[in-house]
């Protein structure tokens, strides 16, 4: 989901540095392949990162680079490693991603699912030995281009207590989804995670010297906080108790479990250089048509959407949004104006760059 403000309104409005998504795009690009990666696996990454950030979602955006550079250095993730496929039904097939990057393995596990419904209406594949993804809601987008529902699911580091616990041991692992709108309608797509907040939130709000507000985590003392730092130490709290709890439980069945990648608290901390993440990922396309012509299925998700967005609205909501539009309008603005930065996460980003040779950010305007 689009960020949303996490300081409080007397905090001063930081100055924020804007750059325009084709230059951040060539960037990212420019030190991926000096970093080892091949050009078609560099564009694949940057890409997806910069669909992030257009869409608001700066936590799994460009301000990834500087831990996954880290994470190549430490040798912890391969960036020359190419996926490779073993199909295993006519429906079903699997990646491993040899630990290449994430980005690279769920698209090809994602073009096989389609590949496979455009031919029998569904395609499941599991993803192994795999690595952070950034924001899921880049393979719902690759499914819709392709006019196909979709789910996604990925596991991750431990971030959250089971629920009656303290220690981390899940995952704040999110769960997306998506279906193809009709007329004006906007598309389905769903990405959240199962705590009450995105953990790289914690980490945007620390980049930024934001404070985060008190019921998204516990420090390590077990104490509500809203310091990042102390936040960081301690563990997120789940979404609605043990809803949350059991919805992290899910992903790691699917994404871990089912896979043979790491599980139970083993996936590695993608701020963690010192070994292999070995994540894994659940991915399903599914036509849309299968039940009824892609007309009908059409006019009903455009009648759904209505019904969302024209509904009463509570005191004081201006607006109704289906899920995922916020993120659209959100997207249209910023391929105009720019993504913000910080100037400290700009400073991170050309610190990179300067590492390999690589030109700094291009910053259209700062405001």
């Amino acid at each position: 989901m689009a960020e949303q403000p996490s300081s409080p309104a007397s905090t001063p409005k930081p100055t924020m540095h804007y750059i325009q998504a084709t230059d951040l795009q060539e960037f990212v690009t420019q030190i991926l392949i000096a970093n080892q990666t091949s050009p078609d696996h560099a564009a694949i990454v940057a890409k997806c990162l910069v669909a992030a950030d257009l869409r608001g979602v700066d936590t799994h955006g460009s301000n990834r680079i500087p831990s996954y550079m880290e994470r190549i250095r430490q040798q912890a993730l391969d960036p020359t490693a190419s996926p490779t496929l073993r199909q295993i039904t006519p429906v079903v097939a699997q990646v491993d991603a040899h630990n290449g990057f994430g980005f690279v393995a769920a698209h090809t596990g994602m073009a096989r699912a389609i590949e496979i419904a455009q031919t029998f209406g569904i395609g499941m594949v599991s993803v192994k030995h795999s690595n952070h993804f950034g924001m899921s809601a880049w393979l719902v987008q690759q499914a819709l281009e392709a006019k196909m529902m979709s789910l996604v699911f990925t596991n991750s580091s431990p971030a959250l207590p089971v629920w009656g616990g303290k220690e981390k041991l899940m995952g704040v692992s999110p769960i997306a989804c998506g279906a193809p709108g009709g007329g004006v309608a906007k598309p389905l797509i769903l990405d959240m995670a199962p705590s009450i907040a995105a953990r790289g939130k914690i980490y945007k709000a620390l980049r930024r010297g934001e404070r985060i507000p008190s019921d998204w985590a516990l420090d390590g003392d077990g104490n509500p906080t809203e310091d990042p730092a102390r936040a960081l130490e301690g563990v997120m709290l789940p979404m609605g108790g043990p809803k949350g709890s059991a919805l992290s439980i899910m992903m790691d069945v699917f994404s871990g479990v089912f896979s043979g990648a790491a599980f139970a608290g083993h996936v590695a901390n993608p701020y963690d250089p010192s070994r292999p993440a070995d994540v894994g990922h659940f991915l399903v396309a599914i036509k849309p048509d299968l039940f009824m012509s892609m007309q009908e299925f059409e006019e009903r998700m455009a009648y759904l959407y209505r019904r969302v967005v024209e509904s009463e609205k509570m005191t004081g909501v201006d607006r109704i949004y289906f899920p995922g539009e916020i993120e659209i309008l959100t997207d249209e603005k910023r391929r105009v104006e720019g993504i913000p930065f910080a100037a400290a996460e700009v400073a991170g980003l050309n610190k990179e760059a300067e590492r390999v040779g690589v030109a700094p950010l291009k910053v259209s305007r700062v405001q």
